[in-house]
Parts: structure tokens; sequence; C-alpha cells
């Protein structure tokens, strides 16, 4: 009896080290956030598949935001793998993602860093947000507003206290404490 419990804790273990060990497919997607426009990002990571990695893309939809791709590497042999990349506006952002469901996931990260470097190659550092949309045509109001802002460098514009609006005192029934 006490040899058959140490031959199933033997396997048990055996079993949980090959797990362990087991470089499973990854089923997870890698998620970039691009501060590129959609047109610049798009066509970088078509660029980045089809020139530099050498890889056939099977479909392109620019208007619904992806493109389908064959993956292949030197650990998987003459295996093809499905791939693809999907893109969403997001404001002035595009949301990128890249999924190879039957690779593991550092092949996506790997696409993704390659993906980053040739943006910031090909397009240089990525533009900044846009604040507010400059008005022209007020030259009065444009030289107020250099006013207010040079008494905001000075510190003698303190800012203002919000008021709160006054709770409702609760009239039901008093909760019992436990």
């Amino acid at each position: 009896m006490l040899a058959r419990k140490g031959f199933c804790l033997l396997v048990a273990v055996a079993l949980f080290a090959i797990a362990l060990t087991h470089a499973s497919p990854g089923a997870a997607k890698s998620i970039h956030e691009s501060h590129y426009n959609y047109q610049q990002t798009f066509g970088t990571a078509l660029r980045l598949v089809k020139v530099d990695l050498d890889l056939q893309v099977t479909e392109t939809n620019g208007e619904w935001g992806y493109f389908l791709f064959v993956y292949t590497s030197r650990e998987s042999g003459k295996r093809k793998n499905r791939g693809s990349f999907s893109f969403v506006r997001r404001g002035q952002q595009v949301h990128v993602v890249l999924q190879i469901p039957q690779m593991p996931n550092y092949h996506e990260r790997v696409i993704m860093q390659k993906l980053t470097r040739k943006l910031a190659e090909e397009h240089g550092a990525p533009p900044e947000a846009k604040d507010e949309p400059v008005d022209d045509e007020d030259d009065d109001d444009s030289a107020e507003d250099d006013n207010a802002k040079k008494d905001d460098a000075e510190g003698k514009d303190k800012p203002k206290a919000t008021k709160r609006k006054k709770r409702k005192p609760y009239r039901g029934k008093p909760r019992r404490r436990r």
C-alpha cells in the first residue's frame, strides 16, 4: 500500500515537472498603444510583415483595420501558423493587437518590439497630444490670456475652492452591525 502511494506521488511530481518545462502555445495576445496616427501605424506594420519579416499576407482590410498573415519561424520548421494584426482608433492613439495563437507569446512580443522600433525610425518621435486648438482671431483676448499666464507663473492667481453639495441624511432604518 505504501509503495503504491509512493509511486502515485512520483508520477504526480513527474507530470508537474513536465507541465512546467513544456512551452505551451500562447493563447494570449500582444497589445500595444501606438501614439502615431492610424495610417502610419497600419502602413508600418504591413511593411514590417511583408518586407522586413518576409511573411505572406493573406488578407488586408485597412477600412476595418486588420490584416492576416502566415507566420513561419526557425522554431516551427516548415509549419505555417496563422497570425493577425488588428488596429482600433482610440482618439489620437491606435490600439494594436497581434495574435499568433499557435506560437509561444514571446514571438508576438518580439514582433511588437520591432514594430515600435520601426515606427520610431520611419516617423521620428511620436507626436505629442494636442490639448486645445489655438484661436488667432481675437488679438485682444490673446493679450489678456498672456497676462493671465504671467500671473499664474508668478503665483498671484491661487486655485479657487470648490463647493461641495451637502448630503441629505439617511432617513431609512438603521443598519445592524455584525
